[in-house]
């Protein structure tokens, strides 16, 4: 079998409303709302995260769904002391950085940040 690529990830969150708020208004993301069922969705560019609420889980899922569990990294054009401003003016702590990484494609220069769940968020851009 040969991949091509991620449609989309599910991330279980305490409130689905505090999340689509801090992916919004702090990382631009787009809120949307799909299927019967009314879910909601964070899109960038072509990208997906679909968004689950602990306790009302769709069948299937991970075993242990839980908010807080994930770690990802998001790439970003901007300069990141322009990524460090930005964050700071929505009060959101940086964790770590800015710092030399390794990503998938090359070196990073990155920052750490949590969303309302504790997930760990890279944002960084390749040098």
């Amino acid at each position: 079998m040969k991949l091509k690529h991620i449609d989309h990830i599910v991330l279980t969150v305490n409130s689905i409303d505090a999340t689509c708020r801090f992916y919004s208004s702090v990382l631009g993301m787009k809120k949307e709302t799909y299927g019967h069922e009314q879910h909601k969705t964070l899109v960038f560019e072509n990208h997906r995260i679909k968004l689950q609420q602990q306790g009302t889980e769709l069948a299937p899922h991970a075993r242990k769904p839980t908010p807080g569990a994930m770690d990802m990294c998001l790439i970003t054009d901007m300069e990141i002391d322009e990524v460090v401003t930005h964050v700071k003016l929505y009060g959101v702590q940086i964790e770590k950085g800015p710092i030399a990484r390794t990503g998938g494609h090359g070196e990073l220069v990155s920052i750490y940040i949590r969303d309302p769940d504790g997930n760990l968020l890279e944002i960084a851009n390749y040098a």
